[in-house]
């Protein structure tokens, strides 16, 4: 990796080179992954969207979006997602960009990071499996690819029931509590 390629802030006008990359590393069915479906209609968090420029190339992204879990509305980050461009995959770009944003995740004060993905890939900077199956995916779901990482310890517990967009569990809220 060459040390002049670093990570920094994406911004609107990155978005469609952004899609393009994502493309490229994932297909075009991206869009039907289960995670996307946690993405869909929120806005990623502020100050935790990242991209890397080799030139004038976009060659590397990363994004933190806010979920909420249960009806207790545990918040947590999803990851996701991470994406290198295929011939600059291997060469420590993305590790170095998940690293730079769980950092500054951590900085903010954020304290449950989940995503689904390679365990063995993402074991390198912390993630491990769920330990139990009390966090629940809207969509089909292989249990051995949803992962965590507590940035703060004990931030786990207690996060049980069905993961959502922070819009979607607010309006599940507003209408139990209207009956």
């Amino acid at each position: 990796m060459t040390s002049s390629l670093s990570p920094v802030p994406a911004t609107a006008a990155d978005q469609p080179a952004i899609d393009a990359l994502l493309d490229r590393c994932f297909g075009m069915t991206r869009r039907t992954k289960s995670s996307y479906r946690l993405r869909e209609g929120s806005a990623a968090v502020p100050g935790l969207s990242f991209v890397v420029r080799d030139g004038a190339a976009l060659v590397a992204t990363i994004s933190f979006w806010p979920v909420k879990i249960g009806l207790a509305g545990h918040e947590a980050l999803l990851l996701g997602p991470l994406a290198v461009d295929p011939g600059l995959q291997g060469r420590g770009l993305g590790l170095m960009l998940m690293r730079h944003g769980l950092a500054l995740a951590k900085a903010q004060g954020h304290g449950l990071v989940v995503l689904v993905g390679d365990a063995p890939y993402y074991a390198k900077v912390g993630f491990a499996p769920l330990p139990h199956e009390a966090i629940l995916m809207p969509g089909p779901l292989n249990r051995a690819r949803f992962l965590h990482l507590e940035l703060k310890p004990g931030a786990l517990a207690g996060a049980s029931g069905l993961m959502l967009p922070p819009w979607r569990h607010d309006d599940i809220i507003a209408r139990l509590r209207r009956g």
